[in-house]
């Protein structure tokens, strides 16, 4: 199983979106700052690590430099309402997915099936 880091400072946006991975299919752990994610980092095995980029304590483009340093085939994918912080994290983290918001639960969960080519039949 797919096993996502969700790191999102707001705590509604946080379990929807937590829950929609979830009935997709998805393990995910959630938490509500960079901060806490580092040790699960530490500790656990994540695939993608999925982060707001405006955040207190630590952004998300922090936590995402930190994490592929700990994790180097950690995947990436930032969520943000700011544009101009879309063009900072697509320099910061060039191989990141950035999803801006407002976004439609089901548009996340297809970006995070394309990332991990789930349900995708491709082959020979």
């Amino acid at each position: 199983m797919i096993r996502i880091l969700l790191a999102e400072d707001d705590q509604v946006m946080r379990e929807y979106l937590a829950r929609a991975l979830e009935r997709s299919g998805y393990s995910v752990v959630a938490v509500d700052c960079g901060t806490a994610a580092i040790p699960l980092l530490e500790t656990q095995r994540f695939d993608l690590l999925l982060t707001d980029i405006v955040m207190p304590e630590m952004d998300g483009i922090e936590l995402a430099q930190r994490a592929s340093e700990m994790c180097s085939d950690l995947r990436v994918m930032f969520i943000t309402g700011f544009a101009a912080v879309t063009l900072k994290a697509g320099k910061a983290m060039p191989q990141a997915r950035v999803l801006s918001k407002p976004f439609h639960l089901r548009d996340l969960v297809l970006e995070v099936d394309r990332m991990f080519e789930v349900g995708n039949a491709s082959g020979l």
